[in-house]
């Protein structure tokens, strides 16, 4: 039995609406300006409700942690992914991954940003763990069964992909500031695009 089984037992669409609310609020203004009086009126419950759920923002917060683990966790035991081993058809099995969790859960990345870099949550080992999965080892997680022959011996794959998480991250953020819907079709057309030109200039001659 764990903490979380009262939430758990709501309908789905009841869980999406408390996550979603979590994740806006915690990502616009972090673990501690987050108020979950708001919280829980975007969520259209009381607060007293949201508290029966979970038995205090810590607890709500950290759950939040883990289902952003679970769903990268999900995204990598598919049997598609598995078989991958270009570096690039990999980035694009990932960008369209993510883009399908953004259009259920559309403030998850701010989220995630909001963790890594905010200090005054007391997260312990759980928000440790859930830094170090979802920065520090992220590469070595998706990447682990690529081939890197193709790369240009001065070429590092670990910045390329870094470069890449920028660009989708960008083009994501500047959807939402001009208040433009994130479009799945739009994002890996240009995506296709960006993915071209950084395996031209990533890839040895013989495997273009």
């Amino acid at each position: 039995m764990s903490e979380y089984d009262k939430f758990l037992e709501l309908p789905k669409q009841k869980q999406l609406k408390i996550i979603n609310a979590g994740f806006e609020y915690f990502g616009k203004y972090g673990y501690k300006g987050a108020n979950t009086e708001d919280i829980a009126n975007k969520a259209e419950i009381s607060k007293g409700l949201l508290f029966y759920y979970f038995k205090n923002k810590e607890s709500y917060y950290l759950y939040l942690c883990e289902f952003c683990q679970k769903l990268m966790l999900e995204s990598l035991q598919t049997r598609s992914f598995q078989e991958i081993t270009d570096f690039f058809e990999l980035i694009n099995f990932a960008t369209e991954a993510k883009l399908k969790i953004i259009v259920e859960y559309p403030f998850i990345t701010d989220f995630s940003i909001n963790v890594i870099s905010d200090n005054s949550s007391k997260l312990g080992n759980k928000g440790e763990e859930y830094i170090n999965n979802a920065i520090h080892n992220s590469f070595d997680i998706y990447f682990k069964n690529i081939d890197f022959t193709p790369f240009k011996e001065e070429i590092n794959p670990k910045q390329i992909y870094q470069m890449m998480l920028w660009l989708s991250e960008g083009y994501i953020n500047e959807k939402k500031r001009l208040h433009m819907p994130i479009i799945l079709e739009d994002l890996l057309s240009d995506f296709a695009q960006w993915k071209t030109l950084f395996k031209k200039m990533c890839y040895k001659e013989e495997y273009l």
